[in-house]
């Protein structure tokens, strides 16, 4: 396993600096355009806001609030059911990140951290947004506090979001004063399901540590009536822990003496890690929530152009 690189390195902190920088990358994805038809997201409710308007898009069950003009009488009593009429609005629709910045992030084997490749995950697909013209807000969350910025489209909203992330980023290492919050996410998940009422387009960008039975709640609350994408950041070191019979292991405040030769305890990291795989798959095959995957090995807008480019 590589070392890690001293404190102060942009591998183990980034900066307001660099993630405004990450406007001038080439190959950073879109989200909320057309899609092509090779791409994950071809086909879903990301590539248009769904909204009163002009062009038809589809049919849906009726909700409170929806104009009664838009009903469509021979589907309702084809179905039995009271169905819509869906229609493309040209107005933005709001995008928000939802951004993990745990202790659990500030780890990484290879280029940089696991926060840090989260935090460039988000200006990128910030910047992409802004250009599309779309609002765009985030929800910063580490293990005590929680940075809420409102949608807006602007350049300040942009530069509100990467403030956020900068200064969540910077205030991570293990000699802070930090308690290890795993419930964080839940919390987090259960506050954005509130705010989000419907026709958003929610990012979450997260190694999900702390996922447990309501998780699938929340995300199921929200994709009901809003586009979610996850996007899983993780480390290589998962793919093959190394097998140290004396590794120091630490959470900023507690350290621990772990044999990683011995088969029991392998066998205990590898079925977290096996846990985390089978949540994803879950959304993405019970909820059609598409799943990316980003890992710290740098080079994250071409990571994140490749991921959305994929098929499956």
């Amino acid at each position: 396993m590589k070392t890690t690189p001293p404190p102060g390195s942009p591998c183990v902190h980034t900066s307001l600096a660099e993630l405004v920088a990450m406007q001038w990358l080439r190959g950073t994805p879109g989200l909320t355009g057309r899609q092509p038809p090779s791409s994950l997201l071809a086909g879903r409710h990301a590539s248009r806001l769904r909204g009163r308007g002009l062009i038809f898009e589809d049919l849906r069950e009726y909700r409170p609030g929806d104009d009664i003009r838009r009903i469509d009488w021979r589907a309702t009593a084809r179905t039995g059911r009271t169905h819509t009429r869906v229609y493309a609005e040209e107005r933005e629709r709001p995008v928000l990140l939802v951004v993990d910045q745990r202790l659990g992030m500030f780890f990484g084997s290879e280029a940089q951290m696991k926060s840090v490749t989260a935090a460039e995950t988000a200006a990128a697909i910030a910047w992409q947004v802004l250009a599309g013209g779309d609002r765009i807000g985030a929800t910063v969350f580490g293990d005590r506090l929680i940075s809420d910025i409102r949608p807006q489209r602007s350049r300040k909203a942009v530069m509100q979001v990467l403030k956020a992330l900068a200064e969540s980023n910077a205030a991570l290492g293990v000699d802070r004063d930090i308690e290890p919050a795993p419930q964080q996410l839940d919390r987090v998940l259960a506050q954005v399901a509130a705010r989000a009422t419907h026709d958003w387009l929610i990012v979450l960008i997260s190694d999900f540590q702390g996922i447990g039975p309501q998780t699938r709640e929340h995300v199921a609350r929200l994709a009901r009536h809003n586009d979610v994408v996850a996007v899983l950041v993780w480390d290589r070191s998962a793919l093959a822990i190394p097998a140290i019979p004396h590794a120091i292991l630490g959470d900023g405040r507690r350290q621990a003496d772990f044999d990683l030769a011995r088969p029991a305890t392998r066998n205990a990291l590898h079925g977290l890690l096996d846990r985390r795989s089978r949540f994803l798959e879950r959304l993405r095959s019970e909820l059609a929530v598409p799943c990316l995957s980003i890992d710290t090995g740098g080079d994250v807008a071409g990571q994140l152009a490749r991921a959305l480019g994929q098929a499956a």
